[in-house]
């Protein structure tokens, strides 16, 4: 009974939760459910031993046999399970890490307060113990399509060895080679059998390349190869460089852990909070327009973005309201970036004031357009800003989004469209760039009939500032994760910022910190 100390010292139950799981001194049959389901806690990505699941399965089946069990054992069985049920389901709803952490707002972690106690109490009372954990995990689809690829992905993790690919042809010191159409490869067979395991090399094909082993890069391979690269974020062109092949020697058990820790975010993230939402998925460097009606999310609009850079000027992670919409928008030039970066450029090209389309603000209104030492001068002690007309230069491109938050960040189109055809696109000092403004914009005063496609891309090519107050405030939300269910297909995408490490730390010790009590 010592591994059942966790449960005790942190119990809130009292005298009145007696005989909730024991009937005439033996475990009911919703004891034998409740340990049944905390010993699959590992389905939802969770720790079956942070709810003492092994001690407890051990000690209701010892309870369940003759004699009947002493009074002080049913006492502390009723407690413990009692706990570790409310525990669990507590996880299942909010899960495990602070999200206060990640997200600025406290108010907006939990839309919906969760009561584990009174859940449980409900479910036992209905004989709803099962739908009550189903009902306290994120009513999403992804969520489920996530717990389906977890276990896919650990019995990956339990099979057989995940050898390592041989070099690429070309593979030299400091050079990892590249594979090629119609290349000789001595890998084949390897890259064939991950490809196949993975799910992207169709079964048929797989069993031709076994009955006629190849010997060159061709076929059916190639196509698996460009559909891994799909799933994996890099540029899908079925060439097996450094990138891909990383991303190919990656074994399962990380896999794991990576689809473990989406699921953990999914529980405290809100994405039905409202009706309507736009969600930026910061590694996927995607953004989603959708709307919810009964727990359905519709997705409306899907588009590239760009985000911050991931040395020095990372997108944080919040949510907020969208507010207001911006046509033809000034760009008030950050003081940081004025310094660090456009006065510099200044000294060295003097011309590229007029080309941009700058201007001087002084503290009291006044705006000049002459680049004169004294106007520098005033930038650089804060007694000016910089700040650039509307115009086909301007950084902000012709709309921004706006919603107010104390990062100053901002979702705003751009002149440099070409960008979004890169594979990796964090680019920018932080605000977030839209591939698509048109349809986005579309999206957000679709409440606003005055508003038609028409007028918004007039605003947007009329050089005229423009701000508009939306009707109602739409929610936004930039949050990150690794692992997603996207058309049936399971799709990582790498660690960008390192909230995947952190959250994974964040986890363990969160675990430690719970064996410790248990002591």
């Amino acid at each position: 009974m010592a591994g059942l100390a966790l449960c005790l010292c942190t119990s809130n139950a009292t005298a009145a939760d007696a005989l909730r799981w024991f009937e005439n001194a033996r475990p009911s049959p919703q004891a034998h459910q409740a340990v049944e389901l905390l010993t699959t806690a590992a389905s939802h990505g969770l720790e079956p031993q942070d709810y003492d699941a092994a001690a407890l399965l051990q000690a209701i089946a010892v309870a369940a046999r003759d004699p009947p069990a002493a009074p002080a054992t049913v006492a502390q069985l009723e407690k413990a399970l009692s706990v570790a049920m409310e525990r669990y389901l507590t996880d299942l709803h909010g899960g495990r890490a602070d999200a206060r952490r990640v997200y600025r707002d406290p108010a907006a972690e939990s839309p919906d307060p969760f009561n584990a106690a009174a859940s449980l109490d409900s479910a036992l009372a209905l004989g709803r113990l099962r739908e009550a954990v189903q009902e306290a995990a994120p009513q999403l689809p992804l969520y489920e399509h996530l717990r389906e690829a977890l276990a896919r992905y650990r019995e990956l993790a339990a099979a057989a060895a995940w050898p390592q690919l041989p070099p690429l042809p070309g593979a030299a010191r400091g050079r990892p080679g590249k594979l090629e159409h119609g290349q000789p490869y001595a890998g084949l067979e390897v890259l064939a059998q991950r490809l196949a395991a993975l799910g992207d090399l169709d079964p048929q094909a797989f069993a031709a390349m076994q009955a006629e082993p190849q010997s060159h890069y061709a076929g059916p391979i190639v196509d698996a190869v460009t559909s891994f690269q799909q799933r994996h974020g890099l540029t899908a062109d079925a060439v097996i460089g450094a990138s891909t092949l990383a991303q190919l020697q990656v074994v399962p058990a990380a896999r794991v852990r990576q689809i473990e820790l989406a699921l953990e975010r999914l529980r405290w993230t809100p994405l039905l909070r409202a009706p309507r939402m736009i969600v930026i998925n910061i590694p996927e460097f995607v953004l989603r327009a959708y709307e919810v009606d009964a727990h359905r999310i519709s997705v409306r609009h899907e588009m590239k973005v760009i985000v911050g850079k991931a040395l020095d000027t990372r997108t944080p992670l919040l949510v907020e309201a969208m507010r207001f919409v911006e046509f033809s928008p000034y760009w008030n030039v950050p003081a940081s970036i004025a310094r660090a970066e456009i006065l510099p450029r200044l000294a060295r090209d003097p011309g590229y004031f007029k080309q941009q389309g700058f201007e001087f603000v002084a503290a009291d209104g006044r705006v000049s357009a002459e680049l004169s030492s004294h106007n520098l001068d005033a930038v650089r002690a804060g007694a000016s800003r910089l700040r650039q007309r509307p115009g086909p230069q301007n950084a902000l491109g012709d709309i921004k989004f706006v919603f107010p938050n104390r990062e100053h960040i901002y979702l705003h189109h751009t002149p440099q469209t070409r960008l979004f055809e890169r594979e990796r696109r964090d680019f920018s000092h932080g605000c977030i760039r839209v591939e698509q403004p048109v349809a986005l914009a579309k999206f957000v005063l679709q409440d606003m009939p005055q508003w038609p496609e028409e007028r918004i891309v007039q605003a947007m090519r009329d050089g005229r500032p423009i701000t508009l107050r939306l009707a109602e405030p739409l929610p936004v939300l930039v949050t990150y994760v690794t692992a997603l269910v996207k058309g049936g297909r399971l799709h990582f995408f790498a660690d960008l910022y390192g909230h995947d490490r952190a959250l994974d730390t964040s986890l363990r010790k969160v675990a430690a910190q719970r064996r410790q009590s248990a002591r």
